[in-house]
């Protein structure tokens, strides 16, 4: 689960658009022909290092979903490496070079 989270991250912070016709607010990338999402291809080698904790107060087995925090957490660290980088802080995803250079 948080290796898939933090592959969406990158992808969540360098691929997905979803491009809307402002006159009749469809989208225009509706497909994934048109809408980019990674392939095994855009997938570096990534590395987790988790800390085991008990938590009794969540339910009864103390387990919970990891995904979603590599998500999050993963989009940001892309976003301050390129302010990094760059010199420039991204403002808004995906990043793009023009909003970089403009």
């Amino acid at each position: 689960q948080y290796y898939g989270g933090m592959i969406w991250g990158v992808s969540f912070a360098l691929h997905e658009e979803a491009i809307t016709d402002r006159r009749s607010g469809r989208i225009q990338n509706a497909n994934l022909a048109e809408y980019h999402v990674p392939v095994n291809a855009d997938v570096p080698s990534v590395e987790a290092l988790l800390v085991h904790e008990d938590d009794p107060h969540v339910n009864a087995l103390g387990i919970k979903g990891v995904g979603e925090i590599g998500i999050t957490g993963t989009a940001g660290a892309v976003a301050n490496a390129v302010w990094h980088a760059t010199g420039v802080r991204p403002r808004r995803f995906p990043v793009r070079i023009e909003d970089l250079l403009g």
